[in-house]
């Protein structure tokens, strides 16, 4: 961004520090009017015909551009991918706990590359591999959607799972049923008098 004597236009169109257009004129003209102010002549817009310029204070302006910067990059989030790693042999318990793991990674908004590693003759059994891996996305279900189906590179098979987009509805409990009346209990009847 150019500033002061850096502006090399012929004219420019001028904007004054409350937004208002001062109309076309040189940059020599413009920069006398921001000294006078003691402000800067800053290129705002360098491709427009003729460039627009703004009188205003820079440094303000490159503060407060850093400050609205640096609170996009707090809103905004950094999405990583994280790996789970399988075996064509893995053991049923240790597919739980990379599964659940998946889910919890998935649940925090990351991505998760699920990969199985084929060591010698495994390589034969590539069925298996994708057995696995194609259970792990039925197993996710509803908490994240395939990104990159199963595929080949080398002797990995890896997919890509993204968290779900919908937010997931929270059912909603159903009303009880009626419960049935209660059978009323007897009346007391006085007691008959005996005739003796």
């Amino acid at each position: 961004m150019r500033t002061n004597e850096r502006i090399r236009a012929r004219e420019v169109r001028v904007i004054d520090e409350n937004g208002e257009q001062l109309g076309v004129m040189a940059p020599f003209e413009a920069l006398k009017m921001a000294r006078e102010k003691s402000l800067d002549l800053v290129e705002i817009s360098p491709n427009a015909v003729p460039p627009v310029c703004k009188i205003q204070d820079y440094g303000k302006y490159l503060y407060e551009k850093d400050k609205s910067d640096r609170a996009a990059r707090k809103k905004q989030k950094v999405i990583v991918i994280k790996e789970v790693k399988f075996s064509v042999t893995v053991d049923e318990h240790d597919y739980q706990t990379k599964k659940n793991q998946a889910v919890r990674f998935l649940g925090d908004g990351d991505k998760v590359k699920a990969s199985l590693r084929f060591k010698g003759r495994q390589m034969a059994h590539r069925d298996l591999g994708y057995k696995i891996i194609n259970r792990l996305i039925m197993d996710i279900g509803e908490a994240g959607t395939v990104e990159f189906m199963p595929r080949m590179e080398g002797t990995t098979l890896h997919a890509i799972l993204a968290p779900s987009k919908k937010a997931e509805p929270k059912a909603e409990a159903a009303p009880a049923p009626p419960r049935p009346p209660k059978p009323e209990a007897p009346a007391a009847t006085a007691p008959t008098p005996v005739a003796s």
